[in-house]
């Protein structure tokens, strides 16, 4: 019997979810490792080699990391379930004039339902990803906080899980640093792994070229959309583009033309097939609406609770005031500019360390005046 009962393990066959394994292994529970096969890249017409947690390296490396700890060890097929899910999302959402975030849609609705899922089935009670955040509790309910290491935490992209799943959820290295982490790897024997470089790549994209995985992925496509209009903000004309699916909004490099001075796409408008550009200080917005809202720390956010808003991973955020609308949106009015809020990606609501919530920029709200 083990000390503290059984837990399964999503293994990439990377260092952090080895030394997870490792951690709860030395700790006393029974671990079971477990590897997701979410994507055959082999299959995508890219044209970079496999890599990544997908990769049979990879699937091979978390194998042979479980044996040499001696506990058992699967490998899981997800990929129908992950590509009709994930994937078809990633790409209505370009179509529809957004911009995804394929990794926070796979963490709240494939990873942990996949994992809970064959947790039950192997009675295990816990499961364990290699995630650098923290789980902690308030009232009775579980919400994500910070990890240790402020360069490697990833609280923004876990605002999806449900309560359900936080309560089962172990995350043992956010409490430490990679450097620290790298170190238990390597006077645990494995030096090489210690040295594992990471992949910060989407892993169904892992050239980083999206346009060409929606072209691949929607071979009509190209033909469809060439030949759209770039504006400025007053509406004028400036020049034509390759198809509004295949901008961002605060994209600067990357527009195919010169314009005599730095542009940004400020606005994307599939309907008439227009990217607005526009420059920096056009790109500024200082309210949004949110949707698709998780709230995680309570049972519900406060009107008008203050709280510090990210709009992107790397984004160190800014303070805002948060209100409930009757349509169950987050209104969030911000206390200073915010550019290159992007509809399509994820606004994660923080107070301190603590992730109260978050959701999908529905849209961002341009205002008749700019904060000073």
């Amino acid at each position: 019997m083990s000390k503290h009962g059984k837990v399964l393990v999503a293994m990439s066959g990377g260092i952090d979810s080895t030394v997870t394994a490792m951690l709860l292994h030395e700790e006393g529970y029974e671990v079971i490792g477990i590897t997701m096969k979410t994507w055959d890249y082999a299959n995508s017409g890219g044209s970079k080699k496999e890599t990544g947690c997908c990769s049979l390296d990879s699937i091979n490396d978390a194998r042979e990391v479980a044996v040499s700890m001696g506990f058992h060890h699967f490998i899981i097929d997800i990929r129908d379930e992950f590509g009709d899910f994930v994937i078809d999302n990633f790409v209505e959402e370009y179509i529809a004039g957004r911009t995804p975030n394929p990794c926070v849609l796979c963490n709240t609705h494939i990873k942990w339902n996949a994992l809970l899922k064959r947790a039950n089935s192997l009675d295990c009670e816990f499961i364990a990803t290699g995630h650098y955040a923290q789980v902690k509790e308030l009232n009775g309910r579980k919400y994500i906080s910070k990890g240790a290491d402020p360069h490697k935490d990833q609280s923004y992209v876990l605002w999806g899980l449900t309560q359900e799943a936080l309560k089962r959820t172990q995350f043992p290295v956010g409490k430490f640093t990679k450097p620290e982490v790298r170190q238990i790897a390597f006077d645990a024997g494995y030096a090489e792994l210690s040295k594992k470089s990471e992949s910060y790549e989407i892993c169904f994209v892992p050239d980083n070229d999206y346009r060409g995985f929606l072209k691949r992925r929607l071979p009509d496509l190209e033909e469809q959309v060439k030949g759209g209009s770039f504006i400025n903000t007053k509406g004028e004309v400036i020049g034509k583009h390759e198809g509004y699916p295949f901008y961002t909004v605060g994209q600067r490099k990357g527009l195919g033309m010169a314009f005599g001075q730095p542009m940004f796409v400020t606005e994307i408008r599939p309907d008439s097939n227009t990217v607005v550009l526009g420059e920096l200080d056009e790109l500024v917005r200082n309210s949004m609406s949110v949707y698709q809202v998780n709230s995680m720390k309570y049972d519900r956010i406060p009107d008008g609770l203050e709280a510090l808003t990210k709009v992107r991973y790397k984004d160190a955020g800014t303070m805002s005031q948060l209100s409930n609308t009757p349509e169950g949106r987050i209104s969030v009015e911000f206390f200073a500019n915010v550019s290159g809020i992007a509809p399509g990606q994820s606004a994660v609501f923080m107070e301190g360390d603590d992730v109260i919530g978050g959701g999908i920029i529905y849209k961002e709200i341009p205002k008749d005046f700019i904060l000073s």
